[in-house]
């Protein structure tokens, strides 16, 4: 059971009231596996009364990595388990005393050595709520999150996990889109491309295929298929997802079950941005569906959060594995990543005029698109300035009036919301008044009506291909940012991410290939002139001297 309100209570602590300093207590739960290795003890329920009791005890529950942190006023307490602890075949509990001194933290530590140790029995295991199997999700984490991976499309950012050692990855098919091709991102330093195999709309799974030498030594996650009666769900069951968030580690979430769909099931589970896609377990730990956002959601708003069954990610699976034979997985080669080393914010902050146009983006146009290159220092002085609309040399002030301004990035907004030290390239169609229009305008002005021009967007983009020196660039991410600009039009803008140090001063020629969903095969191509390109470099001078 979830007991949140619990844990905020305690956190309050009642020595404000009583004038005397708060302490902390830094409890650890901790375990030695049969390799002797500590193992972390998850959503472990304590209680925690003072001594002599003069209340009823407080119940608080250990985090993911074993620990809680305890405020308390000075005193004695005893801190013990509100239930026996299961784990390979043993059941523990603890009952511990601690002294809490005014102005100092204390700590303790809960292991075998300090714990009560009994046999497992039936009736034992009854007292552990059934949770006494190496299924339990909170003690196959370390084994698990090593089988969450991050999946990247061109418009949206997820979580998937492998559920096949020959490479295949199941994530919620709103994270992949309508692409054929991805990204999956194994950890900080590891992203690989992937084929999409299968998704499908009417199962809200998509299955995506990478090289199966990337995910040698990762244990794929079994599903059931087909489903047993274990994987049964009740409104108010308790549920856990892994999540591989966005610049965070995999992490465990807990919810319930809220409602029960023939699609799908609802619950309260709140994700992080990039967390939809991620496995859910029951209490028991079996593998019961993965987490998906609506196609017309916001994952940013940590809505709308359903469990796909796991009968659907079986049904996926095997229509993925049953594609054209002799088919192959992309190339393993791995694909640039963000920089670990971040901006130097502090630098900029004390170096930006206000009122300076030294950071303005800046803005070339081709025949059909208008080109923006957009920097770190560019970022930061658009949140200072909300009005700020990137000075006189944006892009066209219609354009802005129907997609917003260049600093504003919709869908990827909490991606760019930390100003990461990359360098964007955003790609914007170009607004044109057709011949039709015109000359209807012009009939209307013959009858005496002066009409402004009525613009639209003369192509959408499709994909972008930077070259150095005539050597093509890998992006971090090719982004697409979609616009809907009527009932049935969706215009859609390049958003390219690419390391800082990808153009300057090493490249004789810098040029762009952008192509259109209208001509797919005829590029419009756009050279650089080399000032814009010594103008991005030094927006970077900052963050090269940050290595040294």
């Amino acid at each position: 059971m979830r007991h949140a309100w619990a844990l905020a209570a305690l956190l309050v602590s009642p020595s404000v009231s009583s004038g005397q300093a708060p302490s902390v207590l830094h409890v650890t739960v901790t375990l030695l596996d049969a390799a002797q290795t500590p193992v972390p003890v998850p959503r472990h329920a304590l209680l925690v009364s003072d001594n002599p009791a003069t209340s009823e005890p407080r119940r608080v529950m250990t985090a993911t990595n074993g620990t809680v942190d305890i405020r308390l006023r000075p005193g004695s307490y005893t801190v013990e388990s509100d239930r026996p602890f299961v784990f390979l075949g043993q059941a523990y509990e603890w009952t511990q005393m601690v002294d809490v001194v005014a102005g100092r933290d204390a700590t303790l530590a809960l292991t075998a050595e300090n714990a009560e140790v009994v046999p497992l029995t039936e009736s034992a295991s009854a007292a552990a709520g059934g949770a006494a199997s190496a299924r339990d999700p909170s003690l196959l984490f370390g084994k698990w999150q090593e089988s969450v991976v991050a999946i990247w499309s061109p418009t949206s950012r997820g979580s998937g996990f492998i559920v096949d050692a020959q490479g295949l990855v199941a994530t919620d098919r709103n994270v992949v889109g309508r692409a054929t091709s991805v990204e999956v991102q194994l950890s900080p330093t590891v992203k690989v491309s992937a084929r999409v195999l299968s998704s499908d709309v009417s199962r809200d799974v998509a299955i995506v295929w990478i090289d199966p030498g990337v995910v040698a030594g990762r244990q794929p996650l079994t599903l059931m298929c087909p489903p047993t009666a274990s994987l049964s769900m009740d409104d108010g069951d308790e549920i856990v997802t892994i999540a591989a968030p966005l610049r965070a580690q995999a992490d465990m979430v807990w919810g319930e079950v809220t409602a029960l769909n023939p699609r799908a099931i609802e619950t309260d589970l709140r994700l992080s941005f990039g967390s939809a896609g991620g496995p859910v377990f029951n209490d028991a730990g079996a593998l019961v569906g993965l987490t998906s956002v609506p196609a017309d959601g916001d994952a940013n708003r940590r809505r709308d959060v359903t469990l796909v069954r796991s009968v659907t990610i079986c049904e996926a699976v095997a229509v993925s594995k049953s594609g054209p034979q002799g088919a192959v997985p992309p190339e393993p080669t791995q694909l640039p990543v963000e920089p670990k080393r971040p901006y130097p914010l502090d630098e900029l902050k004390s170096s930006t005029p206000t009122g300076s146009s030294a950071n303005d983006p800046v803005v070339v146009s081709s025949s059909e698109f208008d080109v923006a290159f957009i920097t770190p220092p560019t970022l930061y002085r658009a949140s200072q300035r909300p009005d700020w609309t990137g000075g006189r040399t944006t892009r066209s002030p219609e354009a802005e009036a129907r997609i917003g301004q260049l600093t504003e990035f919709g869908a990827w907004s909490e991606y760019f919301a930390e100003l990461p030290p990359v360098l964007i390239v955003r790609v914007t169609p170009k607004l044109v008044e057709g011949f039709w229009k015109r000359l209807a305008r012009e009939a209307a002005r013959t009858q005496g009506a002066a009409l402004p021009p009525f613009k639209d967007f003369k192509t959408d983009f499709l994909r972008l291909r930077a070259s150095c020196g005539g050597v093509d660039l890998v992006p971090i991410h090719p982004f697409v940012l979609e616009h809907r600009v009527s009932e049935k039009d969706v215009i859609r803008e390049g958003l390219y991410v690419f390391d800082p140090e990808s153009l300057g001063p090493h490249c004789s020629t810098v040029t762009l290939s952008m192509y259109s969903e209208k001509a797919p095969e005829k590029a419009d191509v756009l050279t650089i002139d080399a000032k814009v390109i010594e103008r991005i470099w030094q927006d970077f001078a900052s963050y090269r001297a940050s290595a040294r």
